[in-house]
């Protein structure tokens, strides 16, 4: 039986998942056991990657979470895959204080700068008469490509694609899907140039 047959089983089982979830998880963070002695044997990056020390790894089993090689988490990020597998790539550099909140995955030769927070997780908020907390949540899939850069203190949310070659430019909100070769600013952030590859230059959009 694979990974996500189980996964399947123990989703349809309310009862084991919670048991599960007991388990492995306290206040959503993985508990000592699932960091030390589980992930070790289950998560395999990629050669020459580095994860600085004080990154918070809330990630366990139940989903992926992989750094290729060479790629780079600097201090003080965070990386949850509860909700959803974090899949870096190749030569990719997460800068400092970053969060990458599941699904998420991100290509190679990609930087990250410092405060990006990425997320493929929102909560439900359907009745105002009941705490958000208890209304659950909903998730769609973030997908940086390739060669991107993305600016200090931006948000990616959840359900964006940004195309390869793409620049988010610092402090912007990303809501809508980044085309390949394009520039984007400001919140919501939109195009303000885009790559031509006659001449090769940036245009600016008017």
């Amino acid at each position: 039986m694979n990974i996500t047959n189980i996964k399947q089983k123990i989703s349809n089982n309310p009862k084991l998942k919670v048991c599960i979830h007991r388990l492995m998880f306290s206040n959503a963070r993985p508990r000592w056991w699932v960091k030390h002695l589980l992930n070790p044997w289950v998560f395999h990056h990629g050669k020459g990657k580095t994860i600085r020390r004080k990154t918070v790894l809330n990630v366990s089993p139940i989903n992926r979470f992989r750094l290729g090689s060479l790629s780079c988490i600097e201090e003080f990020c965070v990386i949850d895959n509860g909700v959803g597998d974090v899949i870096i790539g190749d030569y990719t550099r997460i800068g400092m204080r970053g969060t990458l909140i599941g699904p998420v995955t991100i290509g190679n030769h990609v930087i990250l700068a410092q405060n990006i927070v990425a997320s493929g997780l929102n909560h439900r908020y359907e009745n105002p008469d009941s705490p958000i907390h208890l209304q659950g949540v909903t998730t769609s899939p973030i997908c940086i490509e390739d060669d991107c850069w993305i600016g200090a203190n931006s948000f990616i949310a959840a359900g964006v694609t940004i195309g390869k070659h793409a620049v988010v430019a610092a402090g912007s909100i990303v809501t809508k899907d980044v085309p390949p070769y394009t520039v984007v600013a400001g919140n919501p952030a939109r195009i303000i140039k885009r790559y031509n590859k006659e001449n090769k230059q940036w245009a600016k959009m008017l």
